[in-house]
């Protein structure tokens, strides 16, 4: 076919270049597909959007953009894709490397981004008063993003900048560079796979954050990835031309590696945390007291408190997990200019999501937490070390990572596991191996509705007065259900119809 004019895409870093008649094809058509269609049908390219599915509601907005739609199977690249000669290509991330729409894009040298990086080209559409775009704000790693992106924008807010939690954490970057009302800074989570798509970027207009962090690095998504060394390389990603303040975890040899190694703007300070006594230029625990040593003049003798252990106690915040992820988010703010004080309001305000770490119910003695959200080892690892001799429920969709060496860490000190998912096996044979005097039970229920009821049951049976029953499956939960916060959900309903049938004894936990 004949082509029209090729766009020189190394001009196509603002808002207000010229995108009319870019010819893009968008993969996939949920919140952040759309966001990207959207946007750039507002900014006149010309777009085809190619998904295997199309949201109802999406797919009727389409037609009213200007956006043309492609619906069907993607296991080979459909002909209308191949005829529309797209000259980007703006993946969803849910597309792994190693699918074929996204190998025949590579193969052609057709330009490959993710909406973050098409976010950062066009985030002067509304700019601040002095005429600079929104700062960004980076946050990754294994677990702990979506908590500690929230602590970081609530502290900013507090300290009264325009700031929102964006990206992975479900609002797209897109749609907030577009907000009318205009951010000082957004907070932006990214997973693995949004940092792969973000690594392919070339030119001079990279994105570049104010600050950024790796909270920390364990094995995930390597099926995705198609192995741990591209996992971690997805990850450091996150420190690339970082222009203040690189974040990083002390405890996590990773994270400390990804900072040496990471070509940042100079002068760019490496600031670590952990839940030691902090250096010079980190943050830390002394004495049950949180403290900056990193944003003060006198840091080489001086220390600033930000808040104690105890008062984090007094909102379920004192985890160790939730105390690095508070150090990291203290950090992130304090570079961009918020004080102690305005740290300390918003931990005294703030508390966590669902199906993190949430009680959801209490019954002559046991105590029922919700930690849903631990969809991996690493995470599972966590939750374990913060309710030892829990009543343990794991399992579920694996992903192609080892729990060899979470129940051998964490398996033989649970009073129990209650092992749920349609493939048990690999859980099955660690605990077998590694913890063999530990009861196990399996729930081999078939239908998701009766998972849940029959975990209660289980866990009911075996747990003791002073004990806690512990959801935190190590897993992710689509083999069963239809997200973590569904498994979660459905936990806690089971929970409470146990509670409420035993009379006496039975409390609730309260907002």
């Amino acid at each position: 076919m004949a082509l029209t004019r090729m766009t020189d895409l190394t001009t196509l870093t603002s808002w207000h270049a010229d995108w009319k008649g870019l010819r893009v094809a968008v993969l996939g058509l949920s919140v952040t597909g759309f966001s990207v269609a959207d946007t750039l049908a507002e900014l006149g390219a010309d777009v085809l959007v190619v998904t295997e599915r199309a949201d109802a509601e999406y797919g009727r907005l389409l037609p009213v953009l200007g956006v043309r739609l492609h619906e069907g199977p993607l296991d080979t690249v459909p002909a209308e894709l191949a005829d529309f000669a797209p000259e980007v290509v703006v993946a969803s991330p849910g597309f792994p490397p190693h699918h074929p729409v996204i190998r025949w894009t590579q193969e052609r040298g057709i330009a490959l981004w993710g909406d973050v990086e098409l976010a950062w080209r066009v985030r002067d559409k509304v700019v601040r008063a002095d005429g600079r775009p929104a700062e960004w704000v980076l946050i990754t790693g294994t677990n702990g993003k979506t908590t500690t992106t929230r602590l970081t924008a609530e502290m900013l807010v507090t300290a009264g900048l325009r700031a929102a939690p964006v990206g992975n954490i479900g609002t797209p970057v897109l749609d907030a560079v577009r907000d009318p009302g205009g951010f000082d800074a957004l907070v932006v989570e990214l997973s693995s796979h949004q940092l792969w798509y973000l690594n392919l970027q070339q030119g001079t207009d990279a994105v570049s954050p104010h600050a950024a962090v790796c909270l920390n690095l364990a094995d995930d998504h390597l099926e995705w990835h198609g192995g741990a060394d591209a996992y971690r390389a997805a990850k450091a990603g996150v420190y690339a031309r970082t222009r203040v303040a690189c974040v990083y975890n002390k405890a996590d040899v990773a994270t400390r590696e990804m900072i040496e190694d990471a070509e940042v703007v100079e002068g760019a300070r490496a600031i670590g945390f952990d839940l030691g006594v902090p250096g010079p230029s980190d943050l830390g625990v002394v004495d049950g007291i949180l403290v900056d040593r990193a944003f003060l003049e006198e840091r080489a003798t001086s220390a600033l408190e930000l808040t104690t252990v105890a008062d984090l106690a007094e909102r379920g915040l004192a985890a160790p997990h939730m105390v690095a992820n508070i150090l990291a988010a203290a950090a992130l703010a304090r570079s961009l200019g918020a004080t102690p004080a305005q740290i300390f309001d918003t931990l005294e305000r703030f508390r966590l999501d669902p199906h993190r770490i949430q009680v959801v119910g209490a019954h002559r003695g046991v105590t029922w937490v919700d930690d849903s959200k631990a969809t991996n080892p690493h995470a599972a690892a966590s939750s374990l070390a913060a309710y030892p001799g829990a009543v343990w429920i794991v399992g579920g969709l694996l992903k192609g990572v080892d729990v060899t060496d979470l129940v051998r860490q964490r398996g033989a000190s649970v009073r129990a596991a209650i092992v749920i998912g349609t493939e048990r096996a690999d859980i099955v044979a660690a605990f077998a191996r590694h913890a063999p005097a530990v009861p196990l039970f399996e729930v081999d229920h078939a239908e998701t509705e009766d998972v849940m009821a029959r975990v209660v049951e289980l866990a009911a049976g075996v747990a003791r007065d002073g004990d806690t029953v512990l959801l935190a499956p190590a897993a992710a939960s689509f083999d069963q259900f239809s997200s973590y916060s569904d498994r979660g959900e459905r936990f806690a309903d089971a929970v409470r119809t146990w509670i409420a049938g035993q009379g006496d004894g039975a409390t609730r936990p309260t907002d």
